[in-house]
C-alpha cells in the first residue's frame, strides 16, 4: 500500500511569498535599508574566526548577551531562536499539553494559529472591536472562563498597527492564569514594552526580533525573554545548535551599533508618520479608503479595491500586502513612499 499524508498537512501549500524582481518592495515589513558600509566591514573582519567544522555555540551567548545589553535586561532571561517562528511552534508543542486550549485573536499573524494546527493544540479566536482594538476586561474573561492555557498575540499588532497599552497588558497579564506570550517583533517603534518586567510575573513571555527594526531579516534571529523558570525550560526543550554561528557572530555585530540602531529606528518612525499622514490626505480622494493609525512600521488600509490596487502598484513595480478587506504598505525611504504616494494618487485620481 502507497504511504499517505495524515490529513493535518495532506491539504497544506507551502509559503510562497510573491517572486520577481520590483524596484519597491513595502510586503513584507522589512527594514528599508541595507547595513551601512562600516558595519558590513566589521562582519567580513570576522567572518575568517568562524570555525565552520565546529558546531554553534547552544546557547548563543555572544549574541544573547549584545542583545540583552541593547534593552539593558539580565541576558540570563534571554533565549536565542532561528526566528520567532522557531520559539512560536516550540512554545506551542512544548509548553501544552494534549487537552489544553490557546488562544490567539483576530485579525493578527496567522502563523500562531497555523503552528497550533500542526502541533495538534486546540486554538480558540478572540474576535478584536470594530475598531481593531483589543477590549483587555473580555480578552481576560474569557481566558479565565474558557480555562485558557496559553494566549498569544503580537502587540503591536501584525497586520493592523495597533498596540495595547503597558498598563493594559500588566492588567491582563496579573489577571490570569494562562502563560501570555506578547509578540513584541515592532515593539522597538513603540514605547510600551514590557520587557523589562518579565522577572516580576510568573507567566510571561515576551518575543523579539533582529527581522524589523535591527534591519536583519536575513539572520533569521528571534529571541523569548522570560523569567528564569520559564528561560531555563525554553532552553531545555529547544534544540541544541539552533542558532547558526554565523548568525551570533553577525547578530552580536548588528546589536553593538547601538547609536546606529536607534538613529535608523526614529528614521523609520518619521517616515512612517509622513507615510500614514500622506495616506490620510489621499482619503480624501475615496470613501472606501479608511486609514489606520500605527505604532509599527507599516499602515493598514481598508478598501474593497484593495485587489486592483495591488495589481497597479505591482504594474508599475511596486509591491505592497493584498490582505482581502485591507491592504499593509511597509514603510520604505523617504524617496520610496514618496512614490508609492504619487502612484497611489495617480490611480485614486483616474
Amino acid at each position: 500500500m502507497p504511504y499517505e499524508l495524515n490529513k493535518k498537512i495532506r491539504e497544506l501549500e507551502p509559503y510562497e511569498p510573491i517572486s520577481g524582481t520590483y524596484k519597491i518592495r513595502l510586503d513584507a515589513n522589512e527594514c528599508p535599508e541595507n547595513y551601512p558600509d562600516f558595519i558590513k566591514e566589521e562582519i567580513k573582519n570576522v567572518i575568517d574566526t568562524i570555525d565552520f567544522n565546529r558546531y554553534p555555540d547552544p546557547l548563543a551567548e555572544k549574541v544573547v548577551t549584545a542583545f540583552a545589553d541593547y534593552y539593558g535586561i539580565n541576558p540570563k532571561y534571554v533565549t536565542a531562536g532561528n526566528g520567532s517562528d522557531e520559539l512560536i511552534f516550540l512554545i506551542e508543542a512544548a509548553f501544552m499539553e494534549k487537552g489544553d486550549r490557546m488562544l490567539c485573536v483576530a485579525p493578527d499573524f496567522s502563523m500562531y494559529k497555523f503552528y497550533s494546527s500542526i502541533c495538534e493544540v486546540e486554538c480558540d479566536t478572540f474576535i478584536k472591536s470594530d475598531d481593531l482594538s483589543i477590549d483587555t476586561d473580555a480578552l481576560i474573561e474569557k481566558v479565565n472562563r474558557d480555562n485558557i492555557k496559553l494566549l498569544l498575540f503580537s502587540n503591536p499588532c501584525n497586520p493592523t498597527g495597533q498596540g495595547m497599552t503597558a498598563e493594559d497588558a500588566r492588567r491582563l497579564v496579573t489577571s490570569v492564569n494562562a502563560l501570555v506570550i506578547l509578540d513584541e517583533a515592532y515593539m522597538d517603534f513603540w514605547d510600551q514594552s514590557l520587557i523589562n518586567e518579565v522577572e516580576k510575573y510568573s507567566n510571561l513571555i515576551i518575543f523579539r526580533t533582529a527581522s524589523k527594526a535591527v534591519g536583519s531579516a536575513a539572520l533569521r534571529l528571534g529571541f523569548a525573554v522570560a523569567n528564569e523558570t520559564i528561560s531555563r525550560a525554553v532552553k531545555a526543550v529547544k534544540s541544541p545548535y539552533n542558532v547558526n554561528t554565523f548568525s551570533q557572530v553577525v547578530g552580536s555585530i548588528i546589536y553593538k551599533n547601538k547609536d546606529y540602531l536607534k538613529n535608523r529606528q526614529k528614521t523609520i518612525v518619521r517616515n512612517r508618520e509622513k507615510l500614514y499622514n500622506d495616506l490620510l490626505e489621499l482619503s480624501a480622494l475615496s470613501d472606501d479608503f479608511k486609514v489606520y493609525n500605527s505604532c509599527a512600521n507599516f499602515v493598514f488600509v481598508k478598501t474593497s479595491f484593495g485587489k486592483d490596487l495591488w495589481n497597479y502598484l505591482k504594474d508599475n513595480s511596486i509591491v505592497i500586502r493584498f490582505m482581502g478587506d485591507y491592504i499593509r504598505i511597509s514603510v520604505g525611504t523617504e524617496e520610496e513612499n514618496e512614490e508609492l504616494i504619487s502612484c497611489i494618487k495617480t490611480y485614486l485620481s483616474r
